[in-house]
C-alpha cells in the first residue's frame, strides 16, 4: 500500500513495476484483463486507478498513446458492478457517459469496454453523428449503462428526448484540448449543464491550454492530479530525421523513401484534408496502395480504411491530426511528417503511434523554406536537435501547375478565339458599283444586289395611275 500511496501522490518519479491485481480490481474485470493480455498496468493506469476507484475526481494530463482509455474504464466498470448487476431490459439508467472528441475514438473506447466488462452483465452503446441514428435510439430505448459518445450528436439526441442524464454518476472528458481544437467546447458546457451535480469526473487531455484549465477548474472539484509523460520528452526507441525538401519535390521524396525503405506499416500526417487526398494520388501514380482518413470521408469509410490499416491490407495511411485521435494500432514501424505541424505539441503525439510496447520506431520530418520556423519551435520543446537526412533521391524538374493549390488548377484546353468585327464596321473601298454606276455601293449593301426601293418622284407617278 506504501507503493500505491506514493504512485497516487506522485511522490516518486522512479517507475515501480505493478500488476493488475494489486490496483484493488474485481476478479471479473481481471479475468477480461488477462485474457486482453496486460499484466503490467502503465504509469497513467497505475496513478488513475487508485483514487478512480475511491470516487475522487481526477485530472490526468498524458500524451496519446500512454493506456488512458483503460485508466477510466477498468475503475468505471468496478464501480458499476460494485452494488451488484444493473436491472435487466429497459430498467436500465445511463449511469456513465464518455465524450470524445471524433467518431473513430469513440468506437475505439467502446470497443474497449466491451473487451473489459465481458464478464459483467453491463451494456454500453456508442453515438456519434455520420451514421444513422434509428440505432443508437433503439439502443437507448431498450436500455444501456454506459453511452460514448460525441457532443454534436449526443447534445442532438439529447434535444429530441432519446437521452436522460438524470441518473449519472460517472463522467469522462477524453483528449479535451481536441474538443477546444475541435470547437466542441460549448457543447460540451451545455451537457454538462444536465448531469447532476453529485458525480465523479474524469477529465483527460493531452496538453493544457488555458481554456481547458478553466474549463477542468469549472467542473471538477477537490481532483487528483496525474501527469505522465510530459510533451517535452520523446520515447528513447524513436529514431527521428528530417529532410530539408523543397516543397514542390515532397511527392518524389516520398515515394522514394516508401520504395528504399523497409517500411511495414506507415502513418504519414497531413496538415489539411485536401492534402492527404492529393498524397494518396500521387501515391498511386507511382504504384504505392495508400488511403486517406480525414474528416470530409463518410463514418462507413473511414472505418473500412480504418480497419484495412489494421488488418495490414493497406500498408500506407495518410492522415490529418483530427481524425488522427482515434487511431490505435500497434506495429506502426514508421511516422512521416509530411507536413510540419503548427504546434509543436502535436509533433510528439504524432510520432508517438510508433515505438510502442518496446519496439523501435522512426519518426521521418519533411521540412521546406516556410517550415523552418516550426522545425525550430519543435526542437526546442523536445530540447534535441533533430539529425538531417542527407540521402536524396535525383529529383526531377516539377512542373509549376502540378504544385498548385487545388482550386488554382484548371485542365489545359485549345486558347480562345479572337473576337472578329463584323463586315459593316468598315467602309468597303473594294465593293462593286452600284446599279447608278455613281460610286462604290455601301459596306451596309454587301456584294449581294438588293432590290431598289422607289425614289419619291416614282411614288408620286404612281400614285397617280
Amino acid at each position: 500500500m506504501e507503493r500505491l500511496a506514493h504512485l497516487v501522490l506522485g511522490l516518486s518519479h522512479e517507475t515501480v513495476l505493478m500488476k493488475f491485481e494489486e490496483l484493488g480490481l474485481s476478479e471479473p474485470i481481471l479475468r477480461a484483463v488477462s485474457a486482453a493480455g496486460y499484466v503490467t498496468p502503465t504509469p497513467i493506469q497505475a496513478q488513475s486507478i487508485v483514487p478512480a476507484l475511491q470516487g475522487r475526481d481526477l485530472l490526468g494530463c498524458a500524451q496519446t498513446g500512454t493506456g488512458k482509455t483503460a485508466a477510466f474504464a477498468l475503475p468505471m466498470i468496478h464501480r458499476l458492478t460494485a452494488a451488484g448487476n444493473p436491472p435487466k431490459g429497459r430498467g436500465r439508467r445511463i449511469r456513465a457517459l464518455v465524450l470524445s472528441p471524433t467518431r473513430e475514438l469513440a468506437f475505439q473506447i467502446g470497443e474497449s469496454f466491451r473487451t473489459f466488462a465481458r464478464h459483467t452483465t453491463l451494456r454500453e452503446t456508442v453515438i456519434v453523428g455520420g451514421v444513422n441514428q434509428n440505432p443508437q435510439t433503439r439502443a437507448l430505448r431498450n436500455g444501456v449503462d454506459i453511452v460514448v459518445a460525441t457532443p454534436g450528436r449526443l447534445l442532438d439526441l439529447m434535444n429530441q428526448g432519446f437521452v436522460d442524464l438524470s441518473h449519472l454518476e460517472i463522467v469522462v472528458l477524453d483528449e479535451a484540448d481536441q474538443m477546444l481544437d475541435m470547437g466542441f467546447l460549448p457543447d460540451v458546457r451545455r451537457i454538462m449543464a444536465q448531469v447532476p451535480n453529485e458525480r465523479q469526473t474524469l477529465f483527460y487531455s493531452a496538453t493544457m491550454p488555458d481554456d481547458i484549465r478553466k474549463l477542468a477548474d469549472a467542473i471538477l472539484h477537490d481532483p487528483v492530479r496525474v501527469r505522465v509523460a510530459p510533451v517535452k520528452e520523446t520515447t528513447d526507441l524513436i529514431t527521428q530525421s528530417v529532410y530539408l525538401v523543397p516543397k514542390p519535390h515532397k511527392p518524389q521524396l516520398l515515394a522514394h523513401l516508401l520504395h528504399a525503405q523497409p517500411m511495414s506499416r506507415v502513418l504519414i500526417f497531413t496538415r489539411t484534408k485536401h492534402g492527404a487526398d492529393r498524397v494518396v494520388r500521387q501515391l498511386s501514380k507511382v504504384r504505392v496502395r495508400a488511403e486517406a482518413i480525414h474528416g470530409n470521408k463518410s463514418q462507413a469509410a473511414r472505418q473500412r480504411t480504418l480497419a484495412n490499416f489494421k488488418a495490414n491490407l493497406t500498408s500506407v495511411l495518410v492522415a490529418t491530426d483530427i481524425a488522427a485521435r482515434g487511431i490505435d494500432v500497434d506495429g506502426i514501424s514508421h511516422v512521416v511528417n509530411y507536413d510540419l505541424p503548427e504546434q509543436p505539441e502535436t509533433y510528439v503525439h504524432r510520432i508517438g503511434r510508433t515505438g510502442r510496447a518496446g519496439a523501435t520506431g522512426f519518426a521521418i520530418a519533411f521540412c521546406d523554406r516556410e517550415e523552418r520556423g516550426y522545425l525550430q519551435a519543435i526542437e526546442q520543446q523536445i530540447r534535441q536537435r533533430i539529425d538531417v537526412a542527407t540521402d536524396h533521391p535525383e529529383y526531377k524538374p516539377v512542373e509549376r501547375h502540378e504544385e498548385a493549390p487545388r482550386e488554382d488548377r484548371r485542365p489545359a484546353g485549345p486558347p480562345k478565339r479572337a473576337k472578329v468585327k463584323k463586315p459593316f464596321a468598315k467602309k468597303r473601298t473594294d465593293a462593286a458599283p452600284s446599279a447608278e454606276g455613281t460610286g462604290p455601293r455601301p459596306a451596309w449593301q454587301g456584294t449581294k444586289k438588293r432590290k431598289r426601293r422607289p425614289g419619291k418622284r416614282e411614288r408620286r407617278a404612281l400614285s397617280a395611275l
